[in-house]
């Protein structure tokens, strides 16, 4: 089994499909997914949900059978694969979301913070668990935990390999909702349906949005002076799309605006 790809209406739907391996990762999934995020970004959808296949995980890490003998070219080879292809998943100009049932462990868990939007059901757990093994998380985890828990908090998990629940995982920031048991995929259509609802009456989030989580990405890598700098860059980008045109007018002639996405 494999990463598939299929449609719910407009929205890209991914699954991590290995359950006898608890949706482990390996060298080929990572190349099936990179494929996938290539037909995603030249596609229209408007959002993209991650889910693992089967009830036990949503995934448990990279494959550490492959990591055993491997030389030092081929665990660098691995970890760029790996940061490149979930790299590509943060960079996507449409809102991602990993909907997290049962184990989100090591590279799985990074796969979640690759996503701009975590949701945990009941049950989950997360963690980085390298630590346990001699090894440090090698697909971003030191690098995005900290940026979404805080550094304190990041060296307690990473350095303990400590699973944590969904409860808390919500408390420090780690995932941004709870949610009721149920379908992963169905119950990440309606949260996602649930985050345009301020969206205007023809159902289009305006071009803006794009740009938003183009500069909160980018605010995680600059010193704040760079940052104002894109933030200003952004702005102008912005202000030149029909939806500003649509926006601004619409306010002046107090009605409801109606954005196209462009």
């Amino acid at each position: 089994m494999t990463i598939t790809l299929h449609h719910a209406g407009d929205i890209a739907v991914l699954t991590v499909d290995r359950p006898a391996a608890h949706n482990a990762l390996n060298h080929d999934m990572l190349q099936t997914l990179s494929q996938h995020l290539d037909a995603i970004a030249a596609s229209d959808v408007r959002a993209v949900l991650v889910v693992g296949g089967g009830d036990r995980a949503f995934c448990a890490g990279a494959d550490i059978g492959e990591l055993r003998g491997r030389t030092d070219d081929e665990h660098l080879a691995g970890i760029a694969l790996g940061q490149g292809t979930f790299s590509r998943l943060a960079a996507l100009k449409v809102p991602t979301m990993a909907v997290i049932r049962g184990a989100a462990l090591g590279g799985g868990l990074e796969l979640a913070m690759a996503c701009s939007h975590r949701v945990a059901l009941p049950g989950a757990r997360l963690g980085l668990p390298e630590i346990k093994l001699g090894l440090i998380p090698g697909y971003g985890g030191t690098q995005r935990l900290p940026r979404l828990v805080g550094a304190d908090k990041a060296l307690d998990l990473i350095l303990s390999g400590r699973l944590i629940p969904a409860e808390e995982a919500l408390a420090i920031g780690l995932v941004d909702h709870l949610a009721g048991d149920g379908d992963a995929v169905d119950i990440g259509l309606a949260l996602l349906d649930s985050l345009e609802a301020h969206a205007s009456l023809a159902g289009q989030l305006p071009a803006a949005a794009h740009f938003v989580r183009e500069a909160v990405r980018r605010a995680a890598t600059l010193g704040l002076e760079a940052g104002l700098l894109a933030e200003a860059e952004l702005f102008v980008q912005t202000a030149r799309t029909a939806d500003a045109c649509e926006g601004i007018a619409a306010f002046l002639e107090k009605r409801p605006a109606r954005f196209v996405g462009r």
